[in-house]
């Protein structure tokens, strides 16, 4: 199986707050740091050092030649990675005292995506193959139509939720992994303990995972359901929490992990990414793990 991660690369700078800004409010930030992500990247780092060949599909701005290490260095193929002359994506975080998180994103060269480069990057990826993807680039849609005609296993990490998923056939993905807010959306069901069934009424062909912060995660399917607390550590930054999971979630699966042991594996690699600071780089390397 070879492992194709077409998403976002983002520059995301971290403002240090004492609290998350309410509407028409100023306050000075403490301190400004300058950090890669981007879910796309973030998810593609995590897979990488939790020990899986992975290779990067997207497009990066005239000022990307960081994103572009960071993957090099972390042994991400980038083959598949476009120059094009738009910004680079970027989000602006804010990092409240109790390390929580608000995040305004700017799409720039993730939305660059052309049906032309997706066909490209597909003629290299086949049956069998696991294709991952995000909500921070555009042409979703096309991806997933080509990727499930290559008759590739679709994963998706519907973020952010909004109307651009309207257009995608959410029945040809395999798998989902989301939030509780991102579950409520798809499935309206405003009660976390119900979200797990409310899924697999919606697309009962799908196995989905479940995050749900301080209160663990589950993995649901048709036929069976697990469950994993979290292991608590003092929280710095969450904002790559979720990508950590998701990579060292699938590294676990395709390693050929059952699915209890991928959750615990999953979980301790993100209770580590949250007490450091930082999106990509508060991703822990395998041998921490273990």
């Amino acid at each position: 199986m070879k492992v194709l991660n077409f998403g976002s690369l983002n520059i995301d700078y971290v403002y240090s707050v004492d609290h998350i800004l309410r509407e028409g409010e100023t306050i000075s930030s403490k301190k400004l740091e300058e950090f890669p992500g981007g879910k796309g990247l973030n998810q593609s780092v995590a897979l990488a050092r939790a020990g899986v060949q992975v290779y990067h599909a997207g497009a990066v701005g005239p000022e990307g030649e960081m994103l572009l290490e960071l993957c090099r260095d972390n042994g991400v193929n980038t083959d598949f990675i476009r120059r094009v002359d738009v910004k680079s994506g970027h989000t602006m975080i804010q990092v409240d005292k109790n390390g929580q998180n608000s995040i305004l994103l700017f799409g720039g060269s993730n939305q660059a995506q052309t049906e032309e480069h997706i066909g490209q990057v597909l003629e290299h990826f086949g049956k069998g193959d696991m294709i991952l993807l995000q909500n921070e680039i555009n042409l979703l849609d096309v991806i997933i139509e080509k990727a499930y005609a290559r008759e590739m296993v679709i994963v998706l990490n519907p973020s952010p939720f909004d109307e651009k998923l309207d257009t995608c056939d959410m029945s040809k993905v395999s798998w989902f992994l989301l939030n509780e807010v991102e579950a409520g959306q798809m499935t309206g069901e405003g009660e976390i303990s119900r979200m797990p069934e409310a899924l697999v009424e919606k697309y009962p062909d799908a196995r989905f995972v479940l995050t749900l912060g301080s209160r663990g995660s589950v993995y649901r399917d048709r036929e069976t359901e697990y469950r994993q607390e979290i292991y608590p550590v003092r929280a710095v930054d969450t904002t790559a929490a979720g990508d950590t999971f998701t990579g060292y979630f699938l590294a676990s699966v395709i390693a050929g992990k059952k699915i209890p042991e991928a959750l615990r594996i999953a979980a301790k690699a993100s209770s580590i990414a949250v007490s450091r600071p930082g999106a990509s780089s508060s991703i822990p390397r395998k041998e921490e793990i273990e």
